[in-house]
């Protein structure tokens, strides 16, 4: 009998429903050199967004209970991987660390679960009927902002990285999703995109990317086709080369200074949404 041969797993980014290598060919080597991720390029964010536009009129355009089930849906996926990601989260877990729960993998459930039932009610309490002096209706109601770019932290690696996502995502936008560069927090990424490929979203609504800060948030900053930015985790210079970017092409920049992800009345509230949604103000006659 030929001896076993062990091989090397490369996790592969997540691009408009597809799992492509990355186009310069690199790779990160995690997990003490047993695993790979991809390490994505400039030319992969472009294509990431790309994609994410491409997507966009049909998830803005679906109806706030649809994307809710979709969601739901992705919350099913996640629990028929819940031992998978228990596993991950192991890997370079702080064990000083005292915001880490024993089952981040529930909350993170539970978190996509809350969002998709914000999906469509989100606008009832963001939006408004407002009074005015005059024979008029003036209503102001939220709509997507487009493609957002969603940079999560390397701490809590599952929950913090569902966390940047859902708030986007349940108010219609699409998304182009930079893990941490922790061991953790990036495959943690890579198997949420294969719970995302599975889950009812169409391709293209989440694309997942895989690589270090400071290559890529220069690119996200000055990217003209990134309609807004969230972000956690990133140091001062990232940050304010995003809000400098963002001066350049009047994008928003929303970066979440420390936030406690596993605050649940916080990071459920659907304030949380207000960054990534336009607030469209309507006059109408009243007929009287």
């Amino acid at each position: 009998m030929p001896e076993r041969l062990d091989v090397i797993k490369t996790y592969k980014l997540f691009i408009d429903g597809k799992f492509p290598r990355s186009e310069s060919g690199r790779t990160i080597a995690l997990a003490g050199g047993d695993v790979h991720v991809c390490r994505a390029s400039r030319k992969d964010l472009r294509d990431a967004v790309a994609a994410a536009r491409r997507a966009l009129p049909g998830w803005k355009g679906a109806s706030g209970y649809l994307r809710g089930q979709i969601l739901y849906r992705l919350a099913e996926m996640l629990e028929g991987k819940r031992d998978e990601f228990a596993a991950l989260l192991k890997i370079g877990a702080r064990k000083s660390s005292s915001r880490r729960t024993p089952d981040e993998v529930g909350a993170a459930i539970d978190r996509i679960v809350g969002f998709a039932g914000w999906a469509d009610k989100y606008a009832q309490v963001l939006g408004c009927n407002n009074p005015v002096a005059g024979p008029y209706y003036n209503f102001t109601a939220p709509e997507p902002t487009g493609v957002v770019a969603a940079i999560a932290p390397d701490e809590p690696a599952l929950l913090g990285l569902c966390s940047m996502m859902l708030p986007a995502l349940c108010a219609g936008n699409t998304l182009v999703v930079l893990a941490g560069e922790s061991d953790a927090s990036a495959l943690s990424a890579a198997v949420l995109a294969e719970a995302l490929a599975t889950s009812d979203l169409p391709p293209g609504v989440v694309n997942v990317l895989t690589g270090h800060r400071d290559e890529l948030i220069p690119v996200f900053s000055s990217h003209r086709d990134i309609d807004a930015i969230v972000a956690a985790g990133v140091s001062a210079p990232q940050a304010r080369t995003l809000r400098e970017g963002a001066a350049e092409n009047v994008k928003r920049v929303h970066v979440e200074s420390d936030p406690d992800f596993f605050d649940t009345q916080t990071m459920l509230s659907p304030w949380r949404i207000q960054p990534v949604v336009e607030m469209k103000t309507i006059w109408h006659p009243s007929g009287t």
